[in-house]
């Protein structure tokens, strides 16, 4: 894979989508899970898609159910839980793997382009990734990485 954008995701609704469809904006992609400590960051990461969606920032997130069963088992419980809860409009997808021999594509080329520190596997929820308008992975944050700094990294990109 040499490309962001030759990858392909199940929306939420488990139609094939392809990351090509957000070429040209600024990504923040994220590993989230309904029942984490760290919930909250989907009303931040629902602010900052408001903040900035018009100035071409999408965030795109991935529930995932690989750290201590956090998510719910149906994708419709998932998506309640996330527009009930948090308002969460931006793109959400089906629930994959970020680790492990049923790792999404998507996660292995973003775990490629930026490790983490010590290892390069996802550690957490909420593990956050910025893209750059041309697809370049710019910048890995912890999961207890605040919104915050993605924020002021993510303004470097408009």
């Amino acid at each position: 894979m040499k490309t962001l954008y030759e990858i392909d995701v199940q929306n939420a609704k488990g139609e094939t989508v392809s990351l090509k469809d957000y070429a040209g904006r600024v990504l923040v992609i994220v590993n989230t899970a309904s029942k984490c400590g760290l919930v909250k960051q989907l009303g931040e990461l629902q602010a900052l898609y408001d903040k900035y969606e018009e100035q071409g920032v999408t965030v795109l997130g991935f529930p995932c159910d690989q750290f201590n069963q956090q998510e719910f088992d149906s994708q419709e419980e998932t998506m309640e839980f996330c527009q009930l809860n948090y308002g969460v409009t931006f793109p959400m997808f089906q629930k994959i793997d970020v680790n492990g021999s049923n790792e999404h594509p998507l996660y292995t080329f973003l775990k490629k382009e930026q490790s983490g520190l010590l290892s390069s596997k996802i550690k957490w929820n909420y593990t956050k990734f910025l893209v750059d308008r041309k697809g370049q992975v710019v910048k890995r944050f912890s999961p207890v990485d605040s919104v915050h700094s993605v924020e002021k990294n993510l303004t470097l990109y408009l």
